[in-house]
Order: structure tokens, then sequence, then C-alpha cells
């Protein structure tokens, strides 16, 4: 028996509760943020509404992008 499939067969005898929590750790381990790219997006971010708040961008209806009305 492989290290790997030893480590399926403990996973798969977790609580469910348990195998939420494993999963959350193993994600978040594969989707590491990289600090810099979040800080440009901030940026972006409040760029885009300060320009907007100012009337130098316009909106777009929610219902435009999702194509329903959201409520």
């Amino acid at each position: 028996m492989s290290v790997d499939s030893v480590l399926i067969e403990k996973a798969l005898e977790l609580k469910p509760q348990d195998k939420i929590v494993l999963i959350e750790a193993l994600v978040t381990s594969l989707d590491k943020p990289d600090p810099e790219i979040s800080k440009i997006w901030v940026q972006e971010a409040e760029a885009r509404l300060k320009a907007y708040r100012e009337g130098k961008m316009k909106g777009i209806p929610g219902e435009a992008i999702f194509g329903e009305v959201i409520g």
C-alpha cells in the first residue's frame, strides 16, 4: 500500500466536519494569493470606485452581467 492510498483511506474515515477542515487546508495550500497581486487589485478597485463616485465611470446593471434581475 502506497502512502497516497493510506492517506486517502484515513481521510475517508474522517467525520464530515473534519473532512471539510482538511479540504479547506489543502485548497488553501494550493491557492496562496500573491500579496503583490492582491495589493494591485485593491488599488484598482479603489480607483474604479473613486471614478464611479466622481461620475467619471458608469456602472453596469447586474442583470446586464448576470442575465437576470437580482433582488
